[in-house]
């Protein structure tokens, strides 16, 4: 079963993608490994956000490249905004999923067999909040492990 981390009450999801994202790669798996991230979001969305990885930090830099890239393979971040490239895609990206849609994901199953860990970031819009909590509970349903932070309350 996966590990689902739900972030929820985000004020600014691009900015807290780019810090969570730095996180995670600054953090090594038990071998040593540094991890791997595949974003999946809008198409506008995640414009904004490889923008904004150029710049979120004037000492830190996040390589990141698109799925259909060149770079792709040798890249630790990758943009996909159509989840179902993933199944089809030979790039090695496998430890960690972050979630920026609202819709729930195709192929749920599938794509939680190949990221051990999924991460979802839900803002404090409205609309956001009520797709989030349908994605929690149907993820509960189906047995994963979920944890919740909740922004509001700094954890």
């Amino acid at each position: 079963m996966a590990r689902i981390d739900f972030h929820s009450n985000v004020a600014d999801k691009l900015l807290y993608c780019c810090r969570l994202s730095r996180k995670i790669l600054a953090s090594a798996d038990s071998t040593g490994q540094h991890r791997t991230i595949v974003i999946v979001g809008n198409l506008k969305e995640l414009q904004d956000l490889d923008a904004l990885m150029w710049s979120f930090s004037k000492t830190d830099f996040l390589p990141h490249a698109w799925l259909d890239h060149d770079a792709a393979q040798e890249t630790p971040i990758v943009f996909v905004s159509d989840v179902n490239q993933l199944k089809d895609s030979s790039i090695p990206h496998c430890d960690v999923l972050i979630y920026l849609k609202n819709e729930a994901p195709p192929q749920l199953d599938a794509l939680l067999a190949r990221f051990p860990r999924w991460v979802e970031v839900v803002t404090t819009q409205e609309n956001e909040r009520l797709a989030g909590r349908e994605r929690y509970k149907s993820y509960r349903e189906i047995g994963h492990e979920l944890h919740h932070f909740d922004q509001a309350k700094g954890s």
